[in-house]
Formats: C-alpha cells, structure tokens, sequence
C-alpha cells in the first residue's frame, strides 16, 4: 500500500483558556508510523503555564511565534531558565523536564519534532506530567507520597489535589514566575533568524544549519535541523538525503509547490504547501520546491546530527562530477546538447533565483 504524503495540519489534543497543545496524528500522516517521527505544537495564552512534564522521546523545539521563559532541566543538572524569542532553537534529549510560560499579550507557539524511535506510540509523543490532573502525584496513593516526600498528610492531600488543571494552565497575573538569567542561555539554545547563514543566495535563498558545532545538545538528541528561506518564485534545487536520514519539513510562513520523485522515477507527491504543513519525505526520495511570488520559509529536522545532501542540479549538483561521455551515453543525447546541460548553473548552488 502505498504512503500518504500529503501535507497536514496539526489537531488540538487538549487546552484551556492558558492555550493549547496540538498534534500530528500517525493516522493521518502514516510517515510519522514509518519513520518514528513525532511533531507538536504547544501555543500559549497571556499568562498560560505549560506544567512540568518530560517526555518519552528526544526532540528539538523551534519557537515559531512570540516570546516567553522555557524552564530546561536535564538529568543531574540544575534548572537553566532562559528567555526564548521567535527564531530559537532548542534541543531537548531523553529524559529532559521542561516548563514553559508566556506573560506577553503575544501568543507563544513553539513546535517539537523528534524521534519516537524508543517512545510508547511509533509517531507520537507521550509526555509524563510531574504535577495536574493526570501527573505522577495523582496515581500515588497518599501514604506513598508522605512517605517519599516527608510530609503530613495535609500536605500530601494538597500536592495530590490542589492542580485540577491538566498539561496547560493559565496563571493569575500576579503570580511571579523565574526570571531567565542570559548566562543559561549560553549552550542550550540557537536563534536561527539571527544565527550566522551557512548557505546564502543572492535574490533566491539562505539557510541556517543546526548541528553539533553550533548546538552540541544536538549529539545527544541525535538530530539535524535547519532553517531554510526561500525568496519569492526562487526554487530550491531537487536534492536527497544521501546518508538515509529521514527529513521532517515544517512550513513555517509562505507557500510554494513542492514536488517528491520516488522509487522508479515516480512523482509520488505534487501539490502546493503553506504555512502550518507538516510533511516527510522517505528516505532517498528527490524533493524540489518553488516559492510563491511571497517566499516560502521551512524548519526541518534530519534524523541525524551532521546530515548530508546530494544536490542533482546547481553549481555542486551531481551531474556535474559525473564524465560527459557518460552523461551522453546515459541521456542518449548528443555531444552539442550535453555540453549546453553542463554548461548550465555553474554559479547558483542549493537555491536558483527566479527566472529572469
């Protein structure tokens, strides 16, 4: 049976009047089952608490909209609270306990994609609360918590009881909250909009890679991401994970056409996407897209912290290595109209600007 590639949009799984936490269903995109891949969004109200939780995969976090305090422990460390703006990256391992608040009139959104590879659900995260309605003090009877924790009863009661809210709450606007400190910031998070280009096109594109050189939390995530803009009717060049990494594509703003070729040179996927798609393209599969006249800008993750593409057309395409006389025989073209292809996209590299 063949895949479903088709972009989707992520569904409310639960919310209040602090926000929401959205998914990606398996179901509906079966790319998420195929590869363990699990993706999310988390948008928070003026004064909205996303509770102490961790989850069963490792992920990466992009902030996609506003500003806010992400509270970041990892096993064994003390807790590192850290101011996050639209653009940031952060890489949250196995085992990691996050919280996450805004007190900005501007709705917060972050997204999370990651490897469910060693989760409960192929294509789904399973996040384990530490306090509200269904956390871990809930499903402990009292004496068990006296016990643990040292306290009366009363004190176990309230631990217990007192949170009715579930996964997301919205905060009285009196209630003082940590305030981030900039020396945590240091390691643990990367502003893709601000960040150094790795990649930069005159009036056709730029890209931003996260790896292990610029966010080592990455190594122990085990995933890649970039951030890709591409300026309006620009084209990115068809190109493949060449080290079989699977690559999940988030459109972040914009909207452009998108074409996959698959196994025996089928085009598995045509259609148009815009902001608020998710879609995965399998493994070795060629993808190629062209903005619209308003740009097009995607986050993606790469199932690998240091991943590689080969790029079939542009300056460091593979055709250019290959011989011409192979190039002819393999086209079954002749020597004139070999010459003319190679002669082609010798200065534009990744992304081709607009057609003059």
């Amino acid at each position: 049976m063949e895949l479903d590639l088709s972009p989707k949009l992520a569904k409310k799984v639960y919310g209040d009047d602090g926000g929401s936490y959205y998914a990606w269903c398996p179901n509906e995109l079966p790319m998420l089952r195929e590869g363990n891949i699990g993706a999310a969004k988390l948008a928070l109200e003026k004064n909205g608490f996303a509770l102490p939780r961790y989850s069963d995969s490792s992920m990466v976090a992009y902030v996609l909209q506003g500003a806010g305090v992400a509270g970041i422990i990892l096993p064994g460390s003390e807790e590192k609270v850290i101011a996050i703006k639209k653009g940031d990256a952060i890489a949250l391992p196995f085992g990691v306990i996050t919280w996450w608040y805004n007190k900005e009139d501007t709705e917060l959104v972050v997204l999370f994609m990651g490897d469910t590879s060693k989760g409960h659900k192929p294509g789904q995260f399973t996040d384990f609360f530490l306090t509200c309605s269904n956390g871990m003090f809930t499903g402990f009877t009292t004496d068990f918590v006296k016990r643990a924790w040292d306290v009366d009863d009363d004190i176990a009661k309230a631990l217990i009881g007192n949170q009715k809210g579930k996964g997301i709450v919205k905060l009285d606007a009196n209630v003082k909250m940590p305030e981030p400190k900039p020396d945590h910031r240091k390691g643990m998070a990367l502003n893709c909009e601000e960040a150094p280009l790795d990649t930069d096109i005159k009036n056709a594109g730029n890209v931003v890679l996260l790896n292990t050189q610029n966010l080592p939390l990455v190594g122990q995530v085990g995933l890649g991401a970039d951030l890709v803009r591409l300026e309006g009717n620009a084209m990115c060049s068809p190109g493949f994970s060449c080290d079989s990494a699977l690559q999940v594509t988030y459109i972040v703003k914009g909207s452009g056409r998108l074409q996959v070729v698959g196994v025996e040179g089928k085009r598995v996927l045509e259609t148009i996407v815009k902001a608020g798609n998710l879609l995965i393209v399998p493994r070795f599969f060629v993808v190629s897209k062209i903005a619209d006249p308003g740009g097009l800008s995607w986050f993606s993750i790469i199932t690998t912290p240091n991943p590689m593409f080969t790029h079939l057309a542009g300056s460091i395409g593979a055709w250019k290595a290959i011989s011409p006389e192979v190039l002819q025989a393999a086209f079954k073209v002749p020597a004139e109209t070999e010459k003319l292809f190679r002669s082609k996209r010798t200065n534009d590299a990744i992304f081709f600007p607009p057609p003059n």
